[in-house]
């Protein structure tokens, strides 16, 4: 049996907003400390006295999470905010544990994390999952997930996403335990006796041909078909009656994304910024020599995208009952719909029926599944189900 509390706050004062989130926990328990919380919060916060209000309020015995660029749960929906999801259950057990220095030494990084797992060295529970919120900024995210995968012998499924400031893009933070820590991976490790369901979604669509990455270096997109990829994406906005500002392109972008050709599927890459040199910064790597094209969607589609994603999910449950989800979409999703990303949640939350969901908009997302699209995704639902 697994009990959930789900809590939102749009108070402005850390120390508020900690005992106001933990107040609302811990009246759900009746007092009962929750063996795991999961904290999304905006760079507004103070983080130290958010997360020690937390700790004072309702006692987890653990607590992962990350700065965020939009938080919601299944009856709230704000940015600027805070949000939580305690767990206590009899069927599923929780570890938490970061890697440091993801700059420098992403092996590194995926060592320390996988020290803190306890399912490899205790593999009772048939089924393994990780929630993983990171530092995106510091780059190479899909090498991260393969070390990880290597490490654990591709026996965790791994959901989750970057971590966010508000659409700042200049520094991130993942919570684990009283700490708030940039350049980090912070994973909470899910063992459960039980399946657990991760789903996975986009609603975007080729709007171009095919054309051939030949020069990119990490998220750095230089040419396609040997054409500077800023003189691409000006040619697509006139072929399509689009307009493209190279010194404002952001409100093209957020319509007019990359999508990296990977096993049959879209990969999705959210172009950023134009350099001076007519190259592309996008917010995840794009690998050279893949295929791409300009991808095109509407708000029926992503908002039908997130829906497939949480049925998916829950297909994986065997049959058991749900009683908890953590979704998860980009910021860049949130900034293109607007006050339209409450359709994408109000469809998540009627898919899932009765059941407590908290997540927050991040800087990609990650999905690393059996059935799944897997990777390091933007403007891509993730949603996880959790079992009773």
């Amino acid at each position: 049996m697994t009990d959930v509390a789900a809590a939102h706050t749009d108070l402005p004062d850390a120390t508020a907003a900690g005992q106001a989130l933990g107040a609302e926990i811990a009246a759900t328990y009746g007092g009962e400390a929750p063996q795991a919380v999961i904290l999304f919060a905006s760079s507004r916060y103070d983080y130290p006295a958010l997360l020690q209000a937390v700790f004072d309020t309702c006692h987890p015995g653990l607590l992962v999470g990350c700065s965020s660029a939009g938080e919601f749960t299944d009856d709230a929906n704000s940015a600027g905010a805070a949000c939580a999801l305690a767990l206590r259950s009899s069927t599923m057990q929780f570890a938490a544990g970061v890697g440091r220095g993801l700059r420098a030494d992403r092996a590194g990084a995926a060592r320390e994390l996988v020290a803190s797992f306890q399912g490899l060295r205790a593999p009772r529970y048939p089924h393994r999952a990780a929630l993983l919120l990171t530092d995106a900024l510091a780059g190479q995210t899909e090498d991260l997930l393969e070390h990880l995968t290597v490490l654990t012998g591709g026996t965790y499924r791994f959901f989750g996403g970057g971590a966010g400031d508000d659409a700042r893009f200049q520094r991130t933070h993942v919570f684990c335990g009283h700490e708030a820590i940039p350049d980090a991976v912070v994973g909470l490790e899910i063992l459960s006796s039980r399946p657990i369901g991760i789903g996975v979604g986009h609603g975007w669509e080729p709007a171009s041909p095919g054309m051939r990455v030949t020069e990119a270096a990490g998220s750095q997109l230089y040419s396609l078909n040997a054409v500077p990829a800023a003189e691409v994406f000006e040619e697509h906005a006139e072929a399509t009656g689009q307009v493209f500002d190279s010194q404002d392109p952001l409100p093209f972008f957020l319509h007019n994304v990359l999508g990296i050709v990977s096993e049959g599927q879209h990969k999705l890459r959210v172009p950023l910024g134009v350099g001076a040199d007519e190259s592309i910064a996008c917010a995840a790597d794009v690998p050279p020599g893949a295929t791409a094209h300009i991808m095109r969607t509407s708000a029926s589609s992503t908002v039908d995208a997130a829906a497939r994603a949480t049925r998916a999910a829950l297909a994986q449950l065997q049959g058991h009952p749900a009683k908890a989800a953590l979704f998860f979409d980009c910021a860049a999703t949130r900034l293109r719909l607007g006050q339209g990303f409450g359709t994408e949640l109000r469809a998540v939350e009627e898919t899932l029926g009765p059941v407590s969901f908290a997540g927050c908009n991040t800087y990609g997302q990650i999905a690393r599944a059996d059935g799944q699209f897997s990777g390091f995704h933007n403007c891509t639902a993730v949603v996880c189900v959790l079992p009773d």
